[in-house]
């Protein structure tokens, strides 16, 4: 019988990648998520069984144990970018990680892979870089042989970096960035996988890994790239660190008031902390050349799921490529 993963948020961005890629390698696959109906793109990534999504939540020991048994491997993909109800940066990215690892040792699985976030620091002025930072310490502290994988800021198709940025240059003149100065090295997202799949499946020394593309750029540059790619021609809105404070506790604040009825997914104070410090690779880390994997371009992705945000969308090239042949 083919082994079998849990990967618990297997439905998300970066999990799905995940989980395709242990389909691919022949594995069955379990995807853990709060809710399995909003989970059924996953299904076709094997053969009829060979992936089934399953309810699942990370706050409860008994949840996480019922998804885990019989399992070989587990991943760890739950991460939030907002507080919201019960969702809180320690109970997810902290406790809800030492969980799935204590369970994992106690259940005897081989391997375990955490995915968590270049910036991890538990000295953070961040609540979501030392939630992180706890919930790597609370994995090893478990499972001393997990591998935790730090990615940078990661795009693909279904990213929430350039997609949300270039949705936003749609339908307004200006584009805020706030930090324009600091610097990222965006990691495509199924780089992330093919890191996470040899985690499983060959012989990887456990341990941290930083992971970033072949570009670092500050976040001006990228919005720019990004503005050249969809066509638009934007005003590029610096905002300064203690207006984008101000607007972020403002935000916090209206969410506090509606008693959460309204997610502040705009900005947030924390996302201004996290703003202020590169997210690069450490210098001396180990990355995905460790791992044997040549990391990405963006040049080579991002035009493949940018164009959608074009004035033309997909026929804006086929018009640009008309206009030199006709000499315009």
């Amino acid at each position: 019988m083919s082994k079998l993963v849990t990967i618990y948020g297997g439905s998300g961005f970066v999990g799905r990648y995940i989980a395709r890629r242990m389909a691919q390698a022949g594995w069955r696959v379990r995807v853990a998520v709060r809710r399995p109906n909003e989970a059924l793109h996953v299904k076709p990534y094997g053969v009829v069984g060979q992936v089934e999504p399953v309810f699942c939540n990370i706050r409860d020991d008994a949840s996480v144990r019922l998804v885990m048994q019989g399992a070989d491997a587990v991943v760890n993909c739950v991460g939030i970018l907002v507080e919201s109800g019960r969702n809180k940066f320690d109970s997810v990215q902290a406790e809800g990680a030492g969980r799935i690892a204590r369970i994992a040792a106690e259940q005897g699985v081989a391997r375990m892979v955490h995915v968590s976030a270049i910036g991890a620091d538990a000295e953070s002025n961040s609540v979501y870089q030392r939630s992180k930072a706890k919930g790597e310490a609370l994995v090893l502290e478990h499972f001393p042989n997990a591998t935790i994988l730090r990615p940078s800021i990661v795009f693909g198709h279904e990213d929430q970096f350039f997609n949300r940025f270039a949705g936003m240059a749609r339908f307004s003149l200006f584009l805020p960035v706030v930090g324009p100065d600091t610097r990222f090295q965006p990691v495509y997202v199924d780089d992330i996988a093919a890191a996470a799949a040899k985690a499983l499946t060959e012989n990887v020394q456990p341990g941290i890994y930083e992971l970033g593309g072949p570009e670092i750029a500050d976040f001006r540059t990228l919005m720019t790239q990004m503005l050249a790619e969809i066509r638009r021609r934007r005003v590029l809105l610096a905002i300064p660190f203690p207006v984008a404070t101000a607007m972020g506790a403002v935000l916090d604040g209206v969410q506090k008031l509606t008693l959460g009825l309204f997610t502040n997914g705009l900005l947030t104070r924390d996302q201004v902390r996290n703003l202020r410090k590169d997210n690069v690779v450490s210098d001396g880390a180990r990355g995905l050349a460790d791992l044997g994997i040549t990391p990405t371009p963006m040049q080579s992705v991002v035009p493949d799921y940018l164009w959608v945000h074009r004035p033309g969308g997909q026929y804006k090239s086929i018009h640009e490529s008309a206009s030199q042949l006709r000499g315009d």
